[in-house]
C-alpha cells in the first residue's frame, strides 16, 4: 500500500493525530477481543499441558517404583558372620535361610621367574619388535589366545604395564627389584588356570625374564596352581572356580573358611514407602486435577491488552492475570472422566487365579477411601495393616498392582491406572498438542492458527481504515487551506482598491 501524505492540523487548528487515534480505539476493540480470545487459548492450552505432566509423572512413578519387580521385592540379606561369607539376592530370589560351610577358598594360580635368573631392570630393552602368543586357560575352563606385540626399545615397565592391561591375558604382574624377579598372577580364580607359550619367539622372550620354558606348547614355569571355593550348602558339597557365585537369585560371596547361616527375608520397608509413594502422588494428582476442575471462572476479568497493561502496575497486572487465567479447564470433561476412571481403577476389585483371598481390593491390605468427599477420593494407609499383609503374602500385594490381564477386571491397579493415563494424556494432546507439535496436529493449535490469519486480515483493515481517517482530514486540511488563501486575496484585493 502506497503511503499517505499526512497533514497535521495547521489549517484548521486541529490535533488530527489525536482525533484519529481516538477514532481507532473504536476501530480497534474487535482485534483487542480477538487478541484476548487468543491468549484465552493459549492458557488453557498451557494449563492442559501442566496435567499432562502431571499425569505423565504419576505414570513414571508407578513403571519405576510400582512395576519392576526389584522395586517392589527387594531383599533383606543378611549373615552370621560375614568374615566367612556375605550375600545380596535379587528381586526373584526366595526367601531362604541357607547354611554355609566354607572348606577352602578359591585362589588364583601365580607364576614365579626363577630364583636364579634375576632380572636387571636398568639394563634391560627389548631388541627387536615381538609378538607374544599366549593360550590363555582362565580358572573356570574357559580358553583364550592372548597376542601381545612389543615394540623394540621397550623398557621392564613398559612391558609390565602392556601384560596387565591385555584384557585377553587378565593377569597382574609385578617386578620385584629386591629379587629381581618377576610375579604373574592370574585375576581370576579357579584351579583350571594356566598360561601356555604358544611358539618359540615367545618362549625366547620370557626366558628373557627368568621363566626357564625350553619349548613351544610348555606351560610357564613356575607355577602354583589356582584353587577352586569348596562349599557346603545345607548340606550339599560343591565347588565354584570363583569366590562369588549366584545360586536360586542370591549371589554369595565367600570371604574365609568357617560357617555361616545366610538368611534371606523380603525387605518389607521397600515395599511400603513404595506402596506409600505411590498413594502420596496418586492423591496429589487428584487433588490438583479436582482444583482445576473447580477453580472459579471471572469472566469479568478478560486478558488485558497492551495498552490497559501500560496504565498498571507490575503489581496489578499479576493479581488481574491470577484472576484472568483462573478456570481454564473448569469443568473439563476429559479431566472429569479421567478422575472417575482413576476412582475405578483403584476402587474396583482385581480378578484373578493369582490373586489369593484377601488380597483382590487396596482396602484389604490397609489402604481405604478418605470418609470426606471434599477430599476428592484420597487415599488413606493404615501402615501396620499394610506390613502384615506385606509380611503374610508379598507376592499377593505386587499382583493386586501388577497382574496382567486380558480384561480390565483382571488386571493390577497399577496397569489399570496407567492405561487410563496413556489414554487420557493421548486425548489432552490431541487438543492441547505437546511441545514439540506445531500448531496444525492438535484442536487449539487449529483454533490459533484460525485467530491469528484473522488478527493478521484485520490488522490490515485498520490500517486501511486510519488511512482513510488521515486522507479525509488531509483532505479537509486543504479546503480550510484553500478558502484562507482566497480570504487573504480577496481582502488583499479589496484593500488595495480603497487605497487606490
Amino acid at each position: 500500500m502506497a503511503n499517505t501524505l499526512r497533514i497535521s492540523g495547521l489549517a484548521s487548528g486541529m490535533d488530527i493525530d489525536k482525533i484519529v487515534s481516538d477514532l481507532m480505539k473504536a476501530e480497534r476493540m474487535p482485534l483487542d477481543k480477538l487478541k484476548q480470545k487468543k491468549q484465552l487459548l493459549e492458557w488453557q492450552r498451557d494449563d492442559y499441558r501442566s496435567m499432562n505432566t502431571l499425569l505423565q509423572g504419576l505414570d513414571d512413578y508407578l513403571f519405576s517404583n510400582i512395576t519392576l519387580q526389584s522395586s517392589m521385592f527387594k531383599k533383606t540379606v543378611s549373615s552370621s558372620n560375614e568374615s566367612v561369607v556375605t550375600a545380596t539376592a535379587g528381586s526373584s530370589a526366595a526367601n531362604v535361610a541357607a547354611a554355609i560351610q566354607v572348606n577352602q577358598v578359591a585362589t588364583s594360580a601365580v607364576w614365579l621367574s626363577d630364583a636364579t635368573k634375576r632380572v636387571d631392570k636398568a639394563s634391560f630393552s627389548v631388541d627387536a619388535d615381538v609378538t607374544l602368543t599366549i593360550n590363555v586357560t582362565n580358572g573356570d575352563g574357559t580358553t583364550k589366545q592372548a597376542a601381545i606385540t612389543v615394540k623394540q626399545g621397550t623398557t621392564l615397565d613398559g612391558l609390565i604395564a602392556q601384560l596387565n592391561s591385555n584384557l585377553d591375558l587378565g593377569v597382574s604382574a609385578f617386578y620385584d627389584e629386591q629379587t629381581g624377579r618377576i610375579s604373574i598372577m592370574k585375576k581370576d580364580t579357579g584351579a583350571q588356570a594356566s598360561l601356555v607359550l604358544a611358539d618359540q619367539a615367545t618362549v625366547d622372550f620370557f626366558a628373557q625374564l627368568g621363566f626357564t620354558n625350553t619349548a613351544a606348547g610348555q606351560e610357564l614355569t613356575g607355577k602354583t596352581a589356582g584353587k577352586d571355593a569348596d562349599i557346603t550348602i545345607n548340606g550339599l558339597r560343591t565347588t565354584r572356580s570363583s569366590n562369588t557365585f549366584t545360586i536360586n537369585g542370591v549371589t554369595y560371596t565367600v570371604k574365609g573358611t568357617g560357617t555361616a547361616t545366610v538368611s534371606v527375608s523380603t525387605d518389607v520397608d521397600a515395599m511400603v514407602n513404595a506402596i506409600k509413594g505411590f498413594v502420596d502422588k496418586y492423591n496429589e494428582v487428584i487433588a490438583k486435577i479436582n482444583a482445576e476442575l473447580k477453580e472459579e471462572r471471572y469472566r469479568d476479568y478478560p486478558p488485558l491488552t497492551d495498552e490497559q497493561k501500560e496504565a498498571m502496575t507490575e503489581k496489578q497486572i499479576e493479581l488481574w492475570e491470577e484472576k484472568a487465567r483462573s478456570g481454564m479447564l473448569r469443568g473439563d470433561s476429559i479431566l472429569s472422566s479421567a478422575l472417575s476412571q482413576m476412582r475405578m481403577n483403584v476402587y474396583t476389585k482385581v480378578e484373578g487365579a493369582n490373586i489369593p483371598s484377601g488380597f483382590s481390593q487396596l482396602a484389604q491390605i490397609g489402604i481405604t477411601t478418605s470418609s470426606n468427599y471434599l477430599d476428592g477420593g484420597k487415599l488413606i494407609i493404615d501402615e501396620t495393616k499394610l506390613r502384615e499383609k506385606i509380611k503374610e503374602n508379598p507376592d499377593a500385594v505386587y499382583q493386586l498392582f501388577n497382574q496382567d490381564g486380558a480384561t480390565d477386571a483382571e488386571k493390577g491397579i497399577a496397569r489399570r491406572l496407567r492405561d487410563t493415563i496413556k489414554a487420557t494424556i493421548g486425548k489432552i494432546e490431541q487438543k492441547a498438542g505437546k511441545t514439540i507439535w506445531t500448531n496444525q496436529q492438535f484442536a487449539i493449535g487449529r483454533d490459533l492458527i484460525e485467530i491469528n490469519d484473522q488478527i493478521d486480515r484485520f490488522e490490515d483493515r485498520l490500517k486501511q481504515i486510519e488511512d482513510r481517517y488521515y486522507r479525509q482530514f488531509t483532505a479537509m486540511e486543504e479546503a480550510i487551506q484553500r478558502a484562507n488563501q482566497q480570504s487573504m486575496y480577496l481582502m488583499n484585493a479589496f484593500g488595495g482598491g480603497m487605497q487606490g
